[in-house]
């Protein structure tokens, strides 16, 4: 659970600051919320850390209401946060694509059947039936998106970002792939095929990106730090290693 929980009755003081103009601002002790978005104790909370404020505390109030009323076990989410910050995530997706940039045998069995290359590295596949993993080279470029929702590997690469659960993306991803990976900053040739694969609740997808030139000798952990999520879903190439 996040260290920071103010009590119930501080909530709506809180709130109450983050919803009032900078100008009208509540005079509000804001020093474990300063705290715990790592800001200095004189530093005022603006922009991207107010909306951060504003989200922790929504889901503080609506955890304490819950827990009051008995629909759920504090202990149980915590569990299901230690899942999603050690068990799954991009950072299981990269140390796939890491393996298979190092290991010829392993990148062909993932390429094969992926849920059974996966489960190799001990990682489980629990969502969805079936996991497929699909190669980008010099000539083919692929991109993932789910038409009709938003189905989506969890367990290589966490909860699914908003953009992609959104209905621009979903649509314009199959209409105009290439306009929609330009605004990505992602300008591919037109000798490169993009192919656009499509996520169902039995088929998940994973992109395995081309490794970056001047990577040869690295370490898999090194490499793995150079797989981004938008790397696997195929709107962005992996990390450039720096100079």
């Amino acid at each position: 659970m996040p260290e920071f929980a103010p009590p119930v009755d501080h909530l709506d003081a809180v709130l109450a600051w983050l919803a009032a103009e900078p100008a009208d601002d509540p005079v509000v002790d804001l020093t474990e919320l300063r705290k715990h978005l790592d800001l200095p104790a004189s530093q005022d909370i603006v922009g991207t850390q107010r909306l951060q404020a504003l989200d922790l505390l929504r889901v503080r109030a609506l955890e304490t209401i819950l827990t009051e009323k008995g629909y759920v076990d504090p202990a149980a989410l915590d569990s299901i946060i230690e899942t999603y910050e050690t068990k799954v995530g991009p950072h299981i997706g990269a140390q796939v694509v890491a393996r298979a940039w190092v290991d010829p045998g392993f990148r062909e069995a993932l390429l094969a059947d992926a849920s059974k290359a996966i489960a190799r590295l001990g990682l489980e596949q629990t969502v969805g039936d079936h996991l497929i993993a699909v190669e980008n080279t010099p000539t083919t470029h692929n991109m993932i998106v789910c038409t009709l929702c938003s189905c989506y590997p969890w367990p290589v690469l966490g909860l699914p970002p908003g953009w992609y659960k959104s209905f621009a993306y979903r649509a314009r991803a199959v209409r105009e792939p290439r306009a929609v990976l330009a605004e990505w900053g992602l300008m591919l040739p037109d000798s490169v095929e993009v192919r656009v694969v499509d996520s169902t609740a039995d088929y998940r997808w994973m992109v395995l990106p081309m490794r970056p030139a001047g990577t040869e000798g690295w370490s898999e952990e090194r490499l793995a730090q150079l797989v981004t999520r938008d790397s696997m879903v195929g709107v962005s190439y992996a990390l450039q290693p720096e100079a």
